[in-house]
């Protein structure tokens, strides 16, 4: 909803239901967006984009723990554990159960893993023309998307019942 005035009005009346009014709709067919441009270039280097999202926090800091992957991707471990054996599979990653708590499991980068990330260096500057605006009305559009995942987050807890 763009017009501050059609938004109180559309929120209490049928255009509330409008897809056009959607804020839920824009985030999710834009997701789709950057999923068209990501493809073709996650196809060079033979990732997947989740297989991606997770080589990002690696190559940020090797050999974190299955859980810290799974919190900063909001993913559980039944999504995660197929993923990161995929990932093995490929002998991008090992895994490994932590030396002092074996309850954890440790993800680091083989080499091959270490290496593709020289391959991907270009991605973000191809994403920032493919999205034809600049980088600075970008970096505060990411932080607006990030602060209402945190709100909705927040929002959707277990401790604050249900209605």
């Amino acid at each position: 909803m763009s017009d501050p005035d059609a938004s109180d009005e559309a929120a209490g009346s049928a255009a509330g239901l409008h897809l056009s009014n959607q804020i839920c709709f824009a985030v999710y067919s834009a997701a789709h967006a950057f999923n068209r441009i990501y493809k073709p270039l996650l196809d060079r280097i033979g990732l997947t984009y989740p297989q991606y999202l997770v080589l990002l926090l690696l190559w940020e800091q090797d050999g974190q723990t299955m859980k810290s992957l799974g919190q900063r991707l909001y993913l559980d471990s039944g999504t995660l554990t197929p993923l990161l054996k995929r990932l093995e599979a490929a002998g991008l990653v090992r895994r490994a159960r932590d030396t002092q708590d074996e309850r954890l499991m440790r993800i680091n980068l083989t080499e091959s893993g270490a290496a593709l990330k020289a391959k991907a260096m270009p991605f973000p500057h191809e994403i920032l023309c493919a999205a034809g605006r600049p980088a600075e009305r970008l970096i505060a559009l990411r932080d607006e998307i990030l602060a209402l995942r945190d709100n909705l987050h927040a929002s959707a807890a277990p401790d604050r019942g249900a209605a």
